[in-house]
């Protein structure tokens, strides 16, 4: 990734349509650093990001460690982080792509 670009975990979804970048806190919680979505742009969120709980953080790592990832498992956890952050990222993408119920 570029130097611009780091973080802990990337993440690209929906044909390359979306995004997401995850960082890991020194306690091990996951939260999202970044987003960003064809015809939107990129929405840094940074240090005023909510993280997942513990056990969702741990559980995120687990499964993203895997060599065969488990979409299903990953999109729950990813929805929840785009869901806990929502007011930091534009309504609009979030609805256009599925990332909120």
């Amino acid at each position: 990734m570029p130097e611009t670009r780091k973080a802990d975990y990337y993440l690209g979804c929906l044909d390359g349509s979306v995004f997401i970048d995850f960082n890991r806190t020194k306690d091990n919680r996951i939260y999202l650093v970044r987003i960003s979505f064809d015809g939107y742009g990129c929405c840094n969120l940074e240090e005023r990001a909510k993280g997942l709980n513990p056990e969702d953080s741990k559980r995120f790592v687990e499964e993203i460690e895997k060599k065969d990832l488990n979409q299903k498992a990953i999109e729950v956890l990813v929805k929840k982080a785009v869901e806990m952050n929502k007011e930091l990222i534009w309504a609009d993408a979030i609805v256009e792509y599925g990332l909120i119920e």
